[in-house]
């Protein structure tokens, strides 16, 4: 048996909506059917969450423009290509989605510069099928701080705080990946539902900002949360030559701290972003210090997700384990009721 075509794999973060929606609305569909589809399938992805991410040229005017736009992106591409896949805007699409042999697609906010204090917007987004939220990206938001802003020592703002209790009464995920330690610990304290970390990796073995201390792991973990790990290189080592036995040491790290119910993928595959939006003569790269174009091999994007499971089975993790970390865990969180 290919226990990674049997599994159930789930990506908490691809970054591929950015690419759709730079396009010109009449070739959006096709464009995700010639480009994205393939590679999702190669990679043997079943659930794909795709985050709004909005760069810095549309704010603060036209954040909320560009999420709407993005957002109507997924829908139209969803309902253009709807033998392949699904938007999950519910609870149980995700699995009705999978049960016909679909994609699950779902969507989330990475940030809320669309936001601000305007926290009833959150309703609006999450009625039109949002279901997973970040409060901030890696600097400073209505709702709180990032981690590149950890040297302030903050916590969540008032708002913040509101935006907790309302995302949780929503249904909606808060996602405390990008959110500064103050803030995930002030979430933390707060939360009374499961929460994730769509994708962030061990602070133990790679001593980054974005990455997660193990108090952090352990404390998603009692709320029955799910920490995705990241794929990108500079948040797994400061080797010049990353490998997939990076990332895999990072996942068995996670696996072992906060428990095998708690750990999932987030690859924050960034390679196409990076090479069709950044120009060469703003090359190279560099983003919190790191070199942003250097990538675990064969990981620049879905279709080697099969890499990952191929590496955990050398580790000898179970084949439950491995199931879990490939994707029941995300689908677990993202399929509840509560």
């Amino acid at each position: 048996m290919n226990l990674h075509r049997d599994a159930l794999v789930a990506d908490a973060h691809n970054d591929l909506l950015m690419l759709v929606a730079r396009r010109p609305k009449a070739t959006w569909a096709q464009y995700f059917r010639a480009r994205w589809i393939p590679q999702l399938r190669e990679g043997g992805i079943d659930v794909q969450v795709l985050p709004v991410f909005i760069d810095d040229e549309f704010r603060p005017e036209g954040a909320l423009r560009e999420t709407l736009r993005m957002i109507e992106a997924a829908h139209r591409i969803a309902e253009a290509n709807a033998d392949e896949v699904a938007l999950c805007t519910a609870p149980g699409d995700i699995a009705a989605a999978t049960a016909a042999g679909k994609i699950a697609l779902v969507l989330a906010l990475e940030g809320c510069p669309q936001i601000d204090n305007d926290l009833e917007l959150l309703q609006t987004l999450q009625r039109l099928g949002v279901r997973m939220v970040s409060f901030t990206h890696f600097g400073r938001s209505a709702l709180g701080d990032g981690s590149g802003e950890d040297a302030a020592g903050s916590r969540l703002t008032h708002a913040g705080v509101e935006a907790v209790g309302l995302l949780e009464d929503l249904g909606v995920l808060i996602d405390v990946s990008h959110v500064g330690r103050g803030g995930v610990e002030h979430i933390l304290d707060l939360a009374t539902k499961p929460l994730v970390a769509s994708h962030s990796s061990a602070f133990a073995l790679r001593d980054h900002h974005r990455n997660l201390t193990d108090e952090q792991l352990r404390a998603i973990a009692a709320i029955g949360g799910v920490i995705c790990v990241n794929f990108f290189a500079g948040f797994l080592t400061t080797a010049e030559k990353p490998t997939v036995e990076h990332l895999a040491d990072h996942l068995e790290y996670v696996v072992n701290v906060a428990g095998a119910d708690h750990v999932g993928l987030g690859s924050d595959f960034v390679a196409e972003v990076f090479a069709e939006k950044i120009p060469a003569c703003d090359r190279p790269i560099v983003i919190q210090g790191l070199d942003a174009e250097v990538f675990v091999p064969g990981l620049e994007g879905p279709a080697g997700m099969p890499l990952v499971t191929d590496a955990l089975q050398r580790r000898g993790l179970s084949e439950a384990t491995i199931r879990k970390v490939l994707g029941q865990n995300l689908v677990r969180v993202l399929s509840s009721e509560a």
